[in-house]
């Protein structure tokens, strides 16, 4: 009986097995949450006689929360969503407390509307309360769905006609304080760089991209096949780069997107971030694209700054 030694998986063999594991966890994952995580938009005016309340919430969120798809066709009609007006309503104010200079603010209701972002359909509750638009300090306190959903952010937009200042709740800071005085542009940009790395973190499709060129970073092409790098800092260097030329990428587009010179439709954004991880991963099997990691990096990195961008200005930033 000959014996013989257990079969050694070569290099590329063993990439294409650890990406081929990331692609299909990333694509599990992604089935089941959409790339956008669960945002609402609660828009707060002062200065006025009375304090108002704009408050965008997401269809589908509301279908978890109320059930707004009566006939149970996965398709929510104006119809549907007027007729749960009372539900939502009451849902939504349950779920949501301000105060103003000390008094508990009565909400109320006014009008339902519908309006669109970058994720899809959002109902807009139009709401009124009975204190004064000029009060000092105006406690919120927002629990919509950190119960159910960790991820969920409440993103505030506050304003009195002299001030503007932007505020994002979480499960880990669900109540703020908003006053008539400028806020900090450093508090606010802290905020936002870390809820910034939060969303990006949970944001599989650039993370998954990212990895799947680094991934071949350790590696050099011959004869079109992937032999093993022999040196640390040629390595080094190609990491370096295609993180760079990434960052740099993706900040071109998201400038442009954000400054209203360019627009692309959201859709085409996603379907093309998806489809930069499917040619990555083709060429990470079969190198055969003459680009090197750093071109391919910069490429669809434009189009991942759309992505970055249709979040963004669904912020509401001022």
């Amino acid at each position: 009986m000959n014996s013989s030694k257990p079969a050694r998986l070569s290099p590329p063999r063993k990439l294409t097995v650890l990406f081929l594991t990331l692609l299909c966890t990333g694509w599990l994952t992604s089935s089941a949450a959409a790339h956008k995580p669960s945002d609402s938009y609660l828009r707060i005016h002062g200065g006025s006689s009375t304090l108002k309340i704009e408050w965008d919430i997401s269809i589908k969120d509301l279908e978890m929360l109320v059930g707004v798809d009566s006939n149970q066709d996965n398709k929510i009609t104006w119809g549907e969503l007027r007729s749960k007006r009372a539900e939502i309503g009451a849902h939504a104010m349950s779920r949501l407390k301000l105060r103003a200079d000390g008094k508990s603010c009565e909400l109320k209701l006014v009008e339902l509307l519908f309006t669109e972002h970058s994720d899809g359909g959002y109902a807009v509750l139009s709401l009124e309360t009975d204190q004064p638009g000029n009060a000092t300090v105006i406690d919120v306190e927002y629990d919509l769905l950190f119960d159910i959903d960790p991820t969920h952010r409440g993103l505030v937009l506050y304003e009195n006609g002299t001030v503007t200042s932007n505020h994002i709740l979480s499960p880990s800071q669900s109540k703020i304080e908003l006053r008539t005085s400028e806020m900090s542009l450093w508090s606010t940009f802290v905020d936002y760089v870390i809820e910034g790395v939060w969303h990006i973190w949970i944001g599989l499709d650039h993370v998954l991209f990212l990895i799947s060129l680094l991934l071949t970073a350790v590696l050099v092409r011959e004869n079109k096949k992937w032999e093993p790098a022999e040196k640390f800092w040629p390595t080094c260097r190609a990491v370096l780069k295609i993180v760079t030329v990434f960052t740099l990428a993706h900040s071109i587009t998201l400038w442009l997107a954000v400054m209203d010179y360019v627009t692309l439709p959201s859709q085409a954004v996603e379907a093309t971030i998806a489809f930069s991880i499917i040619v990555v991963a083709i060429n990470n099997l079969y190198p055969a694209l003459p680009l090197s990691g750093w071109m391919i990096a910069f490429a669809f990195g434009l189009v991942h700054g759309f992505g970055f961008a249709n979040v963004l200005l669904d912020l509401g930033l001022s």
